[in-house]
């Protein structure tokens, strides 16, 4: 394979092989640390609720996890690879096992007891109702 040479006039002629340099960069163990591997998420307040949203591409529900403890809704994954097959030979391999967490305390008007989450086309979204308020109450006031 040939390499390709990089030329900048303040330094000298540099040969570098592209592909060794993605190779080191996909390779590197940072490349695949969680916080690359953590998923986009949106939270949104509408009039009479909270809505997160979290893109989950390569995932179904079944991958997915949530969990309402002490007013923290957390948000989980294990991806694995359950393929195992000793007779492929890999050229590249970037698709591995991964898993993620995230958590979301909840504001103190969402009601954690009617969270309501769906999941299409690789995308969560999670609706968090937000209790009703304490309306005014008219007290009548009589003769004594």
């Amino acid at each position: 394979m040939k390499t390709l040479a990089l030329y900048d006039a303040m330094l000298p002629t540099l040969r570098v092989d592209p592909f060794e340099m993605l190779t080191h960069v996909f390779e590197s163990e940072p490349f695949f640390t969680a916080s690359l591997r953590t998923p986009a998420v949106d939270v949104r307040e509408e009039d009479h609720r909270y809505v997160i949203e979290a893109e989950l591409p390569g995932l179904s529900e079944k991958d997915v996890k949530l969990e309402l403890k002490d007013g923290v809704l957390e948000l989980s994954t294990v991806k694995k690879d359950e393929h195992e097959e000793k007779t492929k030979r890999w050229l590249r391999r970037e698709r591995r096992e991964f898993a993620f967490r995230r958590a979301f305390t909840l504001p103190e008007d969402a009601d954690g007891e009617k969270i309501e989450a769906r999941f299409k086309d690789g995308l969560l979204t999670i609706d968090l109702p937000k209790k009703p308020e304490a309306a005014p109450r008219s007290i009548p006031v009589r003769v004594a």
